[in-house]
């Protein structure tokens, strides 16, 4: 009887997932996602708590980011067929480097995946006009600003809520099924010496946010009419002059589920 709980007692742990809630600076990264020659964010991640647990650890992010992008909040979700630790949390901290911060673990569901379940992704986008050198890590310095016509940089951020089909602003050799997302906010924060791209959707296409920002100051230096992105955008072709602004600027912000935590 002893030996047959102490089995079922095994299988129930196998199936013990845990999401994880964190943020970093991309700043000294390749992106989220390991590569062979360079150092990600996963490949962080995955050492220290493989060191931590005596036990490889493979980590599932909820999206990939570029080179130099960051990460105000981000999940990811891996599985152990142990009880973990105490005081998991600030030890994996003391393990990572001080540009990656873990904030909590949770159980979930075994079925809840950390990519495909996340229903809601938003973005920012930071642009400052005044030469900063402390700013240059996590926004993009703009000299151009007088040249800007904010009036159409707000327009050609609010016509992108008219349409579902995204080919125009997705980067080459992407192997998606679907160009489909549901953009639900679009829009520019303008302060005197500062702009912020907020952008939300259930999903985004490689390289979108970036090519939309860099679309939007083209139509506001007068390099590109709207005219031409409503037509891209209609017939589902590239535009003439893509502008993909630089990564730093760019944050994950906001990413959300529907699940039910286990306590």
């Amino acid at each position: 009887m002893g030996s047959l709980l102490l089995l079922k007692q095994k299988l129930f742990l196998l199936l013990m997932r845990y999401f994880v809630e964190l943020s970093y600076k991309g700043t000294q990264y390749c992106g989220w996602q390991r590569q062979p020659n360079a150092p990600s964010v996963q490949q962080h991640i995955e050492e220290q708590m493989s060191i931590m647990l005596r036990k490889a650890i493979t980590v599932f992010g909820c999206g990939r980011t570029d080179t130099g992008v960051h990460a105000k909040q981000y999940y990811l979700h891996f599985e152990f067929d142990e009880i973990l630790p105490e005081y998991f949390v600030d030890r994996l901290n003391r393990m990572l480097p001080k540009d990656i911060a873990i904030y909590r673990v949770f159980e979930v569901s075994d079925h809840l995946h950390a990519r495909f379940n996340a229903n809601h992704r938003a973005y920012e986008y930071h642009i400052h006009f005044d030469r900063n050198p402390f700013k240059l890590e996590t926004s993009f310095y703009f000299s151009q600003q007088k040249q800007l016509n904010l009036k159409l940089l707000q327009e050609a951020a609010q016509l992108l809520t008219q349409y579902t089909e995204f080919f125009t602003f997705c980067k080459t050799h992407t192997d998606v099924n679907t160009m489909i997302c549901d953009i639900r906010r679009s829009e520019w924060e303008i302060h005197e010496n500062r702009l912020v791209f907020h952008i939300a959707a259930d999903r985004f296409l490689r390289g979108m946010v970036r090519l939309i920002v860099g679309m939007c100051l083209n139509v506001a230096l007068g390099k590109i009419k709207l005219e031409e992105v409503k037509t891209a955008l209609d017939q589902q072709i590239r535009l003439s002059k893509p502008y993909s602004v630089p990564p730093q600027g760019l944050f994950l912000t906001d990413i959300r589920y529907d699940f039910d935590e286990k306590k």
